[in-house]
């Protein structure tokens, strides 16, 4: 009793010194480890204390593991569960936090170089042109308040898939004069007007004065897989028009193999480029159903192999990501994909989904004479850091291609509906 008197006394002690010493800064400085903790199984997590605190788990199995040593708390999940963490000063409890263990979760790395041809939800205005009537030039779309990036998606009643449909109610329009009732896509909201075509002088054509595309195409790098599944992501951005830059609505798309014929080296102030062609074949090894800002997703119609890691590997969440060494896998010759040393500049353990978590330099040397550094079609090229996938490469530094963003793996496994903390769920992949 007197013993616990006397640790009690100097835990109130320390405490209030610490408060009275540094009250400037904030108590949670010291005690640097959130309310709240997800991990995997055999996962262990370092985080730092500047106070002499201790640690005990509540509960009678504990899923996780702790050590206390030099200024340290190392959490280690042990198996599947939840526990509670209580961080004691001097026997003094000073905070508590929650430890959700889960399953260990695995995919198959990509690395390949793929193909992308995306089908728009109806046919997108991407530019006006003006009708040389005998009245004048006009635009007939510009007049009825059409812009640029509008989706056109239906034309009297009738569902507009692809620009060949558009074509027959103009004529038509043009005979009988009547206007085209046009309801448009903005924005995520729905907008009805009126659209007059015009003769052209010319040729006698009814016209509607818009430019309009029904798909698009390029290539990028598959990023994961799951063979249970078939679930994969890829590119790691979203795919933007390239005259609207506005980002895509997908209806409906495919990939397909791809294979790099040359590169365009990048330099300061001059981003490079990957060209490539689509295989001969064009055969669709999979489809696309989400262009969203971390990438493209959807199902594989057969599994895929990259030839140098083909076993699924662990996934690390955004704070297991160091500052440090780490792999991308990306082709830069026809369709070999290959190993590449870079290192993770800084990484943000984000708690909610968002882009550019990581920043990331090029070290290889050879990948630095082939490219100069990160080119476009790299987008996607999947980052290893010890043994675990961590995100794949998004976007390079203008004035600086051999560095560049990552997007953490934890968000593009969200986007493909892969939900890897609902543990009912989880199925394990070998």
């Amino acid at each position: 009793m007197r013993e616990d008197l006397i640790r009690k006394i100097i835990g109130v002690f320390l405490l209030v010194s610490v408060m009275v010493l540094c009250a400037s800064q904030p108590f949670k400085e010291f005690i640097q480890i959130p309310n709240k903790i997800t991990m995997f199984e055999g996962q262990g997590i370092n985080f730092q204390s500047s106070l002499p605190v201790n640690a005990v788990v509540k509960g009678n199995e504990p899923s996780v593991g702790i050590d206390t040593a030099n200024g340290a708390v190392a959490l280690n999940g042990k198996k599947s569960g939840e526990s509670q963490v209580v961080l004691e000063l001097a026997g003094i409890p000073i905070k508590q936090v929650n430890v959700d263990v889960i399953p260990e979760y695995k995919v198959y790395p990509g690395g390949q170089s793929i193909g992308v041809k995306l089908n728009t939800l109806g046919v997108l205005v991407v530019g006006h042109h003006q009708v040389d009537t005998v009245e004048g030039k006009q635009s007939p779309g510009e007049i009825a308040g059409i812009q640029v990036g509008d989706i056109i998606t239906k034309i009297n009643g009738e569902t507009i898939e692809q620009m060949s449909d558009v074509a027959p109610f103009v004529q038509n329009a043009g005979k009988t004069g009547a206007p085209l009732d046009v309801v448009i896509s903005r924005d995520k909201k729905t907008i009805e007007t009126k659209l007059v075509p015009l003769k052209d002088k010319q040729d006698s054509t009814f016209r509607i004065g818009l430019y309009i595309r029904d798909s698009a195409a390029g290539i990028g790098t598959m990023t994961f897989y799951d063979p249970i599944t078939m679930k994969y992501g890829a590119l790691g951005h979203v795919i933007s028009d390239m005259d609207t830059k506005k980002p895509i609505v997908v209806q409906d798309g495919q990939i397909v193999r791809s294979t790099v014929t040359s590169i365009e080296k990048g330099s300061n102030g001059m981003p490079g480029e990957k060209l490539a062609r689509f295989s001969s074949d064009r055969s669709s090894i999979g489809d696309i159903t989400r262009n969203s800002p971390f990438g493209i997703f959807g199902k594989l119609h057969q599994d895929i192999q990259n030839g140098i890691m083909d076993k699924a590997l662990p996934i690390a969440l955004s704070h297991e990501v160091k500052e440090g060494p780490a792999k991308i896998l990306t082709v830069v010759n026809e369709d070999k994909v290959e190993e590449f040393d870079v290192e993770v500049i800084s990484s943000i353990p984000q708690k909610f989904p968002a882009t550019k978590g990581m920043v990331i330099k090029i070290t290889d040397p050879v990948l630095l004479e082939k490219t100069g550094g990160i080119v476009q079609g790299m987008s996607g090229s999947p980052i290893i850091q010890n043994g675990k996938v961590i995100g794949a490469v998004t976007h390079v530094f203008v004035n600086d291609p051999t560095s560049g963003y990552g997007v953490h793996i934890e968000w593009m496994l969200n986007e493909a509906g892969i939900d890897i903390y609902k543990k009912e769920n989880l199925k394990k992949v070998g």
